[in-house]
């Protein structure tokens, strides 16, 4: 095993390294260390070394298949259906207004970038809403920089407040459900076993009870506030601290 871990902590140094540097697309360099994971574990293999790296080589690129994955997938696509069709252009010209005074046009379209996020997903809200940061810092002769960046953590923020807005959120919703449906077959088998207690404790009909997993809004209470506070500190004092280069 020991092994094992210094691999896999010999690629993850080689892929942030190559995240830091910058040379190659993000896309790519997750490719390069699925590859990678694969070569070292086949010549671990062929050197007669015990390796877990893999455990099923035909399931190499399960995770491509993701619905964290194919939701991001779906929702870029959107995105631009919606810069196609003008949406861009109508929510620049709307923020325009509030974008002569440096402190209301970092807070508007971070705040808006927070909606979106929340009911589209954050990378598609980003995707989205950069176009109208460049655009209105070009009008106003604002670095972008400088509004660019409070966007990011705009996005980041807001994808908390649903469980579509970001994909750990959609990981974990559908690990919940998983978990459940694992703990109930347990119950369901020993009656003396830990899951079984734990229905009893709580008073639930083991036969009745059907697991789910986070439904839509259950994020919100925690990602809603959180969104609010950060979104004040970004407009108020985070963007200080942000370069001012063009």
């Amino acid at each position: 095993m020991l092994i094992d871990q210094v691999a896999i902590l010999f690629i993850l140094c080689v892929t942030f390294s190559l995240f830091t540097f910058s040379k190659w697309r993000y896309d790519v360099v997750s490719l390069i260390s699925l590859i990678l994971l694969f070569i070292t574990h086949s010549l671990l293999v062929s050197f007669n070394f015990q390796s877990n790296i893999i455990i099923d080589k035909s399931q190499i690129f399960l995770g491509f298949g993701h619905p964290a994955v194919i939701t991001v997938v779906a929702v870029l696509i959107i995105s631009r259906a919606l810069h196609n069709s003008g949406v861009v252009d109508m929510i620049s010209r709307e923020i325009t207004p509030y974008s002569k005074n440096k402190f209301s046009h970092i807070f508007t379209l971070s705040s808006v970038a927070s909606i979106l996020s929340g009911l589209m997903n954050n990378v598609g809200a980003l995707a989205l809403m950069m176009p109208v940061a460049v655009k209105t810092s070009a009008k106003q002769r604002r670095s972008p920089t400088m509004i660019l960046m409070p966007l990011a953590f705009a996005s980041i923020l807001g994808g908390m407040i649903t469980m579509i807005g970001t994909p750990p959120n959609i990981i974990i919703a559908n690990f919940r459900k998983d978990y459940l449906e694992s703990i109930k077959s347990q119950a369901l088998l020993n009656s003396k076993s830990e899951s079984y207690n734990y229905f009893l404790s709580k008073n639930i009909e083991l036969n009745n009870f059907e697991p789910s997993a986070f439904s839509m809004f259950d994020f919100s209470p925690v990602g809603l506030s959180i969104s609010i506070i950060g979104i004040i500190f970004i407009t108020i004092l985070g963007w200080r601290f942000i370069p001012k280069k063009s």
